[in-house]
């Protein structure tokens, strides 16, 4: 587990990160995300230590993190950093053997990941002949090469296409699943509240919400409820008539309201009542809290 706390960090007067605390469970994805400016970076150049807090601490498994132990991690930057003139294999050869990996091992590490990233046909080509989503690949290849111990990824998803994206989340699902700690900032919302089990908010260089990606939509439900009626008579409109429930929308057999938790039984119980009087074919559907979104919670957060 990689634990930031109370880091603190400024450039000149500017105040860039703020008493920033939080943590990289092993095995788990943490999506890290923020606008422009928030602060994402710069927590992902401390962690690495590409920079230095002012205040604060970063820690593995408890104890600080050392110069060994970031050898080990896996770290893309936002910024593409790899030698435009290498052929695509030999860079990613020769970065294996700066890690201390045998030249056998990085190349089969290397040739794994070219063609698990769907590189293959383009091994023997430069990286400045590829186009910018295959450099992306290509980056991300080399943050992984070799088999870090943790990632660190600054916006990994950046120029990939739908299919891309989707071998991309395969690739990182698998280094979760073998205990390590991945941790990648992403503007694309959609895709780490697909991914991530883990969610950090940061705005203005403080930490606005964190949390598993269940308890954030729990605790950002608010008081809105939904039911969906199905049937012949499977008309909600009723609803509007039950004791402290207001209803926001109404649509044949369903229907969207807020209302207190034992408001919102009710309205189940009476749905339920109904679906058992002698003759009714109504049944109940599907009844629940409306969870919201990240994106409707990084809107809330952040506001």
């Amino acid at each position: 587990m990689i634990e930031i706390a109370g880091v603190s960090r400024s450039f000149g007067e500017r105040r860039v990160l703020d008493d920033v605390g939080f943590r990289v469970q092993g095995g788990r994805m943490t999506g890290f995300v923020g606008g422009n400016g928030a602060g994402k970076t710069t927590t992902m150049r401390i962690i690495l230590g590409v920079l230095a807090a002012d205040a604060g601490t970063v820690t593995l498994d408890g104890r600080p993190l050392t110069a060994a132990d970031r050898a080990r991690f896996g770290y893309m930057p936002e910024e593409r950093g790899l030698y435009p003139k290498m052929k695509v294999l030999e860079q990613l050869v020769y970065l294996g053997r700066l890690h201390g990996m045998s030249a056998e091992s990085a190349k089969t590490s290397a040739s794994g990941l070219i063609e698990r990233l769907g590189l293959s046909e383009r091994a023997g080509d430069t990286l400045e002949s590829l186009s910018l989503g295959n450099q992306q690949r290509a980056q991300i290849a080399a943050a992984l090469v070799h088999e870090p111990t943790a990632l660190v990824l600054d916006e990994p998803f950046s120029g990939l296409d739908p299919i891309a994206v989707e071998v991309v989340l395969g690739v990182l699902r698998d280094y979760a699943a073998q205990g390590a700690p991945v941790l990648f900032s992403s503007h694309q919302l959609d895709i780490v509240e697909r991914l991530c089990d883990d969610v950090v908010v940061i705005g203005g260089g403080r930490i606005l919400a964190s949390g598993s990606r269940e308890s954030l939509r729990a605790e950002h439900s608010g008081s809105a409820f939904e039911i969906e009626l199905a049937g012949p008579v499977g008309d909600a409109g009723w609803v509007r008539d039950q004791p402290g429930v207001e209803v926001t929308h109404l649509d044949g057999g369903f229907a969207r309201f807020d209302a207190s938790e034992e408001a919102a039984q009710g309205v189940l119980a009476h749905a339920v009542g109904r679906s058992q009087t002698p003759g009714s074919q109504t049944v109940v559907r599907r009844f629940g809290p409306v969870t919201p979104t990240l994106a409707q919670i990084f809107k809330e957060v952040v506001q």
